[in-house]
């Protein structure tokens, strides 16, 4: 198991109900642990339509997590 911090915003925010968490997970990449994010928390947003960020750099779904990384799943957002 590796921990990684995750933050969450905008739907995402709102349908976790937290705005970041520190989780145990067994997933290897950000991926992995994006299904198994949507699957606790009943993500409505598909993994097609998100961007990933680790550590503050934008990257692949297929990057390798690294304990204790940050991870910002960034949802499509509208404004005006």
């Amino acid at each position: 198991m590796t921990q990684i911090n995750v933050r969450y915003y905008a739907i995402l925010r709102e349908q976790a109900g937290m705005t970041h968490q520190s989780v145990d997970t067994p997933a290897h990449t950000a991926d992995a642990l994006f299904t198994e994010l949507s699957a606790a928390h009943g993500f409505t947003v598909p993994r097609n339509l998100m961007k990933v960020a680790i550590n503050g750099e934008f990257c692949d779904f297929s990057r390798v997590l690294n304990a204790h990384d940050e991870v910002v799943f960034i949802p499509p957002v509208a404004g005006g």
